[in-house]
């Protein structure tokens, strides 16, 4: 197998679920499945952060129908999580060939960044002068996404309640789906994934735990109307639509 297991993405040391899919020959859909039980058990535990740290949504684009779908990127300590429960011999073998590609992908990056410190004091003195500038740069831009994202939760703070909310929300999260090139089932699991994250909660458990003390089989949105959380749901789709791109 010549493909590359590991690969370093902005300075850090990382496999993509694409990569675990195909090295140990599972459907990608089932592999995102694994990382997000992952990191739903995470939130649980009290470690979102920490999974914000290791497990990286991003995107890519189908070579065929050429729609953009989701990723994941993995450092090495949520890449172990994951493949934890891959125990197969075929999967053991796997699994070390990924540490030992960890362990040399850690190496290069190492090396490359030795080989661009500066060896005098000038050298010095410009790289301590480019990193002002860059810094003075960011907090610009930080500064602009955080009056455009204050502007946007102004806007929602007035919405207009007049009709259904449930609707409103049901749109927005088809919306995002068709905005991400997703089916409308994931676009509901980043819903419910963002708003655990935003309210340190865990939506699911409580929706089911209502289910089983009511009898009422009731869906997100009617769960949500139910607890008086709609308002609080709208808000988090509306961040989930006007994401700024990373810095």
């Amino acid at each position: 197998m010549n493909k590359q297991l590991v690969f370093i993405d902005n300075n850090r040391v990382v496999t993509d679920s694409l990569t675990v899919a195909e090295v140990f020959n599972k459907e990608h859909r089932n592999v995102l499945a694994d990382i997000e039980n992952q990191i739903n058990k995470l939130n649980e535990a009290g470690e979102a952060k920490w999974g914000l740290l290791n497990f990286q949504q991003t995107q890519y684009q189908h070579p065929q129908n050429k729609q953009w779908y989701k990723k994941y990127l993995l450092t090495e300590e949520a890449f172990t999580l994951v493949a934890f429960a891959y125990t197969t011999p075929e999967a053991m073998k796997m699994k070390v060939r990924f540490i030992e590609e960890f362990k040399r992908m850690k190496e290069e990056l190492q090396k490359r960044q030795q080989s661009l410190q500066p060896k005098t004091q000038a050298e010095m003195l410009l790289l301590y002068a480019q990193q002002m500038v860059e810094q003075e740069r960011r907090m610009k831009q930080i500064e602009e996404q955080v009056t455009v994202v204050q502007h946007r939760l102004d806007n929602i703070d007035r919405i207009d309640t007049i009709g259904d909310l449930r609707q409103r929300l049901n749109k927005m999260i088809q919306r995002y789906a068709r905005q991400n090139g997703i089916p409308f089932n994931y676009a509901w699991k980043d819903f419910v994934q963002a708003f655990n994250t935003a309210y340190r909660t865990n939506l699911e458990l409580r929706r089911q735990n209502y289910i089983n003390k009511t009898g009422k089989d009731v869906s997100r949105p009617q769960f949500l109307e139910e607890m008086g959380l709609l308002e609080d749901a709208i808000r988090v789709a509306d961040k989930m639509l006007n994401r700024e791109v990373a810095i």
